[in-house]
């Protein structure tokens, strides 16, 4: 059958058909599709969101280890998170094939950074399958199980933005049933040294063959032209590469790269037959790097490094069919004196109100500065607010202002959103908390994990539980509806905080305008 279908959407359907009984994630974009498509076409799956991505990975490993198929999804800063529980995954092994996605957001679109999960791979010493087009989306997924049980080892499937949220025809397959609940029974679990040394060289004795493995994955094109350009295509870029090819009626040996480590033979003979290596990858120069290092100084090799590719953003057809030599294409001149228009709050939105709020409040303070975090509301760094003097990772604003603090900043504020505040803020305010940090957190609180689409919150109606449980003193906990009639209340609740030497928590609470809507409809 034939479905017409996004990257991530091809992505779960391979996964359900491969037999799936479990997704853990946290919402991120790119991956949020993954998780949001099971939930909706496989209510015997379990599909609930997690706190964080360590605990998504760490519930996933354990219904792994009870024999059952589980999958895990998330942007790629979200292997950050995952990373102790990720990385240890690879020593006690699986029993149950298990499947982590992380989805790379070259270009930033809406992340932090540009980090390339191949690197955890690489960390890891599991190997990272890569898909070219929504086909092998579908197709690596359901692969990817078996490979996982066959293996004894966790695999990682990377995808980049512009495949996880474009479409294309798919021919899908049958569905294969759920694993039988089968816990294991060996020691490899335990991870004290003695069981972990072995465990390790284990691992260590399975890279030769996951090597090989990638070299069956590999395909290549030959051109027939005598020392032609060998181009090393990986995952999407294959499909930028054949456009400029067909396009420009250059020719090309085209190897085709799907797994990782990189298939070192199939390289080596590309080499061989060509006058030159051109490598394409979405991302950080992964593979270019190992690919020099392979071929050696005197081998010519281009791609993001040389220059020959930019160095940063996203691969484009255009920049690939630059890189190849192929005739700049004819386009469109662009628009000029067209103003700006940087993104913003929604009309109505809570988090408006808690912005001006603060200003208000802040003004009187020359040396007040707000730790903002991430979320929607982060959007108040940008005009008209200009509120926040930082993001730099989930639940970073409340440990940065404690810090701060600590060292004679006055007033150190901290904004964070709910869903970032159970993701990774908890631990921080326990901190503060502990050492009688003296800041004035916000928890703006819009009753759903909004930036992401409107998830579910994984602490909504406990926040004022969790804070007292932490010890934020319960007179110095408030909770307050950020409306324009509230002003007078909020500023002077804020401005009583900021006065108290100690940790105080203030909740605006007040829902997100585009879930509210939903739920009018």
């Amino acid at each position: 059958m034939k479905k017409l279908l996004l990257g991530d959407e091809a992505i779960a359907l391979g996964a359900l058909h491969a037999g799936l009984s479990g997704v853990y994630a946290y919402p991120g974009t790119p991956s949020t599709e993954i998780t949001e498509y099971i939930q909706k076409n496989a209510p015997d799956v379990r599909s609930r969101w997690c706190t964080n991505e360590k605990t998504a990975m760490e519930a996933a490993l354990g219904m792994s280890y009870a024999g059952k198929r589980a999958l895990v999804c998330m942007k790629h800063v979200g292997m950050n998170v995952c990373a102790d529980a990720f990385v240890n995954a690879a020593i006690t092994g699986v029993n149950g094939g298990l499947v982590v996605l992380a989805a790379d957001d070259p270009s930033m679109h809406s992340s932090q950074n540009e980090q390339d999960s191949r690197f955890y791979g690489k960390f890891a010493l599991v190997p990272v399958l890569e898909p070219s087009d929504q086909q092998q989306a579908y197709d690596l997924a359901r692969e990817a199980f078996d490979y996982s049980e066959r293996l004894g080892l966790p695999v990682l499937l990377r995808v980049v933005t512009r495949l996880a949220h474009s479409r294309a025809a798919v021919e899908t397959g049958t569905q294969n049933p759920q694993n039988a609940f089968s816990p294991s029974s060996g020691k490899g679990w335990v991870l004290l040294p003695g069981i972990a040394r072995r465990q390790y060289a284990a691992l260590i004795a399975k890279q030769e063959q996951i090597a090989a493995d990638s070299g069956r994955r590999a395909s290549v094109e030959w051109s027939g032209a005598p020392d032609a350009l060998g181009v090393l295509a990986c995952g999407i870029g294959y499909n930028y590469v054949k456009e400029a090819l067909a396009n420009s009626g250059l020719q090309a040996n085209v190897l085709r790269i799907n797994q990782y480590p990189l298939p070192e033979a199939a390289v080596r003979e590309l080499a061989e037959r060509s006058g030159a290596l051109l490598v394409v990858e979405d991302g950080q120069p992964v593979a270019e790097t190992d690919v020099r290092a392979l071929l050696g100084a005197g081998y010519p090799v281009t791609g993001r490094l040389s220059g020959a590719l930019p160095r940063t953003g996203e691969l484009t057809p255009d920049c690939v069919a630059a890189a190849l030599g192929a005739p700049a294409a004819k386009g469109h001149a662009p628009a000029v004196n067209l103003a700006g228009r940087p993104p913003q709050l929604c009309p109505g939105c809570g988090h408006r109100d808690v912005y001006k709020a603060l200003n208000e409040v802040a003004a009187e303070f020359p040396g007040a500065r707000i730790f903002g975090d991430i979320g929607c509301y982060t959007l108040g760094a940008l005009p008209p607010f200009q509120t926040l003097s930082s993001c730099v990772d989930m639940g970073a604003s409340i440990t940065m202002a404690k810090g701060a603090a600590d060292a004679g900043l006055f007033p150190a504020i901290a904004v964070i959103g709910d869903s970032t505040f159970t993701h990774s803020g908890m631990t921080g305010l326990l901190d503060a908390v502990n050492d009688h940090a003296n800041i004035t957190v916000i928890i703006s609180d819009n009753l759903t994990t909004a930036m992401t689409g409107g998830q579910d919150s994984a602490g909504t109606s406990r926040f004022e539980a969790i804070c007292l449980g932490i010890g934020v003193e319960p007179e110095h906990l408030h909770v307050v509806v950020p409306l324009p009639a509230n002003m007078p209340e909020i500023t002077r609740i804020l401005r009583e905080e900021i006065a108290y030497p100690g940790v105080s928590v203030i909740i605006p609470r007040r829902e997100c305008m585009q879930t509210l809507k939903r739920h009018k409809k």
